[in-house]
């Protein structure tokens, strides 16, 4: 499976130049609202060093990492739910992905409009949010007039999914996200039916200038304090730097990184925490001709697994031949590792644990 997330914010606050570092997808960034008329899509290679690793170790002739897919999604402003600038596209872009990164801009730059006329990221999340509630409240509003026509009959299921949807209006009505509903077990499917843009996970990103590196400074403090409150990560990155930096040798980056007191680079680290972010995994498969990154979603089971790779993989799975990644590493072959017991032979029921290299057999 892909990742597929939406970056969002304000405009000119940095989505497209952080967009243009994940995915060399060379969106355009110039500093007026919305040069992204329509949304730039991207694929960003996972980084992940055991692949490369296990390429080495196994002599395959590749090694292809998994996915992230970007959509760079021009800025909402005040009113789009209403169709302000050109926010029921927009809108309408966000509906399609599996979580929303939200870009705030923390950084002064005198050359750089501001919509809003200064640099406020928590008045600025706060809009993006209105306007994704107010397009939520609408798209309820339209459920329940449909839901309460066709209960008119008195169907007890019907009346059932009107309580439930009324319920969900009252508290999106509230002001809040649609993802902070309390759900009754079994009642995820029915929310998840409702596709309603504040229901999406959301990972903030700060913006900030390369003078506040590492932390962000203030601004960069009320963006995680946002994002505390609601759950989520906070990834402090400068677009800019990162522009830099994708243009550098492994060994200068390395340098400049340390220099700046950063471990990763902040597109790693966004990556990272988009994964985290929607529970997902890294499996790996291993041969002479590729060794290959795969995602799937935290908990998932063998022959959910080997679907992901092809879907003969799931209906005709027999069984997956597993090693840990650290046992590979450690034993230095498929045949020593499965010497020393470390080789397993797992059934239908296996749960895959990030870093398993599987092999599936299966019948067609």
């Amino acid at each position: 499976m892909a990742l597929r997330c939406g970056i969002t914010g304000l405009p000119n606050v940095g989505k497209s130049s952080l967009f243009n570092v994940l995915s060399g997808a060379g969106a355009r960034s110039e500093n007026y609202p919305f040069c992204t008329i329509e949304p730039n899509v991207g694929i960003a290679p996972v980084p992940d060093e055991r692949l490369y690793r296990l390429a080495a170790l196994t002599g395959s002739d590749k090694a292809t990492p998994t996915t992230v897919e970007y959509v760079d999604i021009a800025g909402l402003v005040a009113g789009a739910s209403k169709g302000e600038g050109l926010g029921n596209r927009f809108l309408a872009h966000i509906r399609e992905v599996d979580a929303i990164v939200h870009v705030a801009r923390c950084f002064e730059a005198p050359g750089i409009t501001h919509v809003s006329g200064s640099v406020d990221p928590a008045r600025d999340i706060e809009i993006v949010d209105t306007e994704l509630l107010l397009k939520d409240l609408e798209s309820l509003e339209r459920r329940i007039e449909k839901i309460a026509k066709q209960a008119k009959g008195g169907d007890r299921a019907l009346l059932d999914e009107l309580a439930f949807v009324e319920q969900v209006h009252a508290h999106v009505g509230d002001g809040k996200a649609a993802r902070t509903f309390p759900v009754q077990p079994g009642d995820e499917d029915r929310l998840d039916a409702l596709f309603l843009l504040s229901a999406k996970p959301v990972l903030y990103v700060a913006n900030v200038a390369e003078d506040d590196l590492p932390d962000g400074g203030p601004r960069a403090d009320a963006v995680r304090e946002i994002a505390s409150a609601e759950g989520f990560s906070c990834v402090v990155v400068c677009a800019d730097l990162e522009a830099q930096l994708a243009a550098l040798g492994d060994e200068e980056k390395i340098a400049w990184l340390e220099e700046l007191g950063l471990e990763a680079p902040g597109m790693d680290r966004l990556i990272a925490a988009g994964y985290e972010l929607l529970n997902l995994i890294t499996f790996f498969t291993a041969g002479p001709k590729e060794t290959r990154a795969w995602t799937v979603v935290q908990g998932a089971r063998a022959p959910a697994a080997g679907g992901a790779i092809h879907s003969d993989f799931e209906k005709g799975f027999i069984r997956a031949e597993t090693i840990r990644y650290e046992d590979l590493i450690r034993y230095g072959s498929e045949a020593a590792a499965r010497d020393a017991g470390a080789m397993r032979a797992e059934g239908k029921e296996y749960v895959v644990a990030d870093g398993d290299v599987i092999l599936f057999r299966f019948n067609v």
